[in-house]
């Protein structure tokens, strides 16, 4: 395991016209759980489908139709609650969260509130080297998704779409730990990456299926440290919610914004309302969408037609002996194993299918640092310059390894391997064919080197002057002689003959 003795990043200090703030937020993410099917009837799951085409008659409020829980749904959130270290309720209930709106048909929400089927966990969100946040989990519920309302197809009309109706989400909410727009950005990337090495959502913003409900509110400095103390929200400032955020970088931008809102009107004299608001990206602006509900607003009570979930700790127990190696873990074994830095683990353990290439790769080869190299450098370059992810690279694992086992070997040197990787990055085929039927293969003949030395050495008198008064113009001659032998003189060799002949 890498070392977890870390510091927390300094909060933001934002300077208005009178004091100085700080920012406090807390985030409500709300993840769809990864399943076929939805929450509580049989009706598909799928992205895209026709309009009204997902729904089934319980989906659809139709009379007497009663809720089956989902028992995949409930592994699900399990499992995502073991992945975040968390405290797994074996008995949990759902109620109904009673509001009207046209894209929810039986006018309330089957939700957990009172007893969620998640306690207490953690994200550890890594701001840079030995720089961390541990933000607290309060918990995960489980629920269901409401529909769609569409508004702009007609000028007169709404429309209502609900196959997304009844999809199940996991809402995970966190304490009020997390200081600053990059520090908010980092986690919700953290914990998307986490759910998709858990395979419990698949982290797709751009569909909805991962959104944030973000908590702003602004404080003086000190008065955190006083809300740490005593667990007292009175010393924290009024927050203002905002609503359904699927953007990472608009997550940024709204904060940055509401803060300094707040700042304004608290500097002028005013108070905040606690009130739910929305992001317009096109203006960068927070706007007022309603005021802040409570709980006894939504008149919550529990759903009569569930009976409470009991699950036993033996089947909690095996989920968790099933879980996959989860990021943190991952990023130490590759430093410790492959004697990566920090920095690279990083970057190879972003994502599930990435790691998976790499350790493809240094199975073939042998050579972890090398593999990190030519995967992050050569392959990772070249898939971002053409707007491509590792699922659609053209060159294997396989071939990658192909590539470094000749370098290992002295078949090839470096800049013959680049060759070599664009040519099978283009055409594909098998490396060491390559090399063999177009002769890039490294020449190690120190006889045709020395050949090659002797007669540059012999056509440039006055260079070997100036490179026996200046031993760093050697260089010059090693130069000529791989452009004299197509690149393919072996490096190493051709500095040990040109140092020697030059009697440097």
């Amino acid at each position: 395991m890498l070392d977890l003795t870390f510091e927390a990043p300094k909060p933001k200090v934002i300077a208005g016209a009178k004091h100085d703030w700080e920012l406090v937020i807390g985030m409500e993410v709300h993840a769809q759980i990864a399943s076929k099917a939805k929450l509580f009837s049989g009706a598909s799951t799928q992205f895209g489908a026709e309009p009204n085409s997902n729904v089934a008659f319980v989906d659809a409020a139709m009379p007497g139709m009663l809720p089956v829980i989902n028992e995949f749904c409930v592994e699900q959130a399990v499992r995502t609650g073991l992945g975040l270290k968390a405290e797994i309720n074996l008995v949990s209930a759902f109620d109904r969260k009673n509001y009207f709106y046209p894209d929810l048909p039986q006018g309330y929400q089957i939700s957990q509130l009172y007893h969620p089927i998640v306690g207490e966990g953690e994200v550890i969100v890594d701001m840079e080297p030995g720089i961390a946040r541990r933000v607290r989990i309060e918990r995960i519920h489980i629920e269901q998704d409401a529909g769609k309302s569409i508004h702009d197809m007609d000028p007169a009309m709404s429309f209502v779409d609900l196959n997304r109706t009844g999809v199940a989400l996991m809402e995970i909410v966190s304490r009020p730990d997390i200081r600053g727009p990059e520090e908010a950005a980092a986690y919700v990337a953290k914990l998307r990456q986490i759910l998709r090495y858990l395979g419990t959502c698949d982290g797709n913003m751009q569909n909805g299926n991962l959104r944030a409900d973000v908590n702003v509110s602004v404080c003086r400095p000190g008065q955190y440290e006083k809300y740490q103390e005593t667990q007292d929200f009175s010393h924290l400032g009024t927050r203002c919610e905002i609503k359904n955020m699927n953007s990472i970088r608009f997550i940024q931008m709204a904060i940055d914004y509401e803060a300094r809102r707040q700042i304004g009107i608290l500097e002028a004299g005013g108070k905040i309302d606690q009130e739910t608001r929305l992001y317009d990206p096109d203006k960068n602006e927070t706007r007022s969408m309603r005021s802040k509900e409570e709980a006894h607003d939504y008149r919550y009570f529990p759903c009569p037609d569930l009976l409470p979930l009991e699950i036993e700790q033996a089947w909690v127990d095996d989920i968790a002996a099933n879980l996959p190696e989860l990021p943190d873990e991952k990023k130490a074994r590759f430093v410790n194993d492959f004697g990566l830095s920090e920095y690279d683990a990083g970057v190879l353990t972003a994502d599930t299918a990435n790691a998976g290439y790499f350790e493809e790769v240094v199975a073939g080869c042998d050579d972890g640092k090398l593999a990190a190299n030519w995967v992050i450098n050569e392959l990772f370059g070249r898939l971002k310059k053409e707007d491509h992810d590792i699922t659609e690279s053209p060159v294997s694992p396989a071939q990658l390894a192909g590539i470094i086992a000749l370098i290992k070997k002295g078949d090839i040197s470096g800049k013959i391997a680049k060759d070599l990787f664009e040519i099978v990055y283009t055409e594909g085929g098998d490396p060491a064919e390559i090399v063999d039927a177009r002769g890039m293969k490294q020449v190690t003949d120190t006889g045709a080197i020395e050949k090659a030395v002797d007669e540059i050495i012999a056509a440039n008198p006055a260079q070997v002057e100036k490179a026996q008064q200046n031993p760093k113009l050697a260089g010059w001659f090693v130069g000529q002689v791989m452009k004299a032998t197509g690149g393919k003189a072996n490096p190493a060799a051709v500095n040990q003959i040109v140092t020697a002949k030059l009697g440097l």
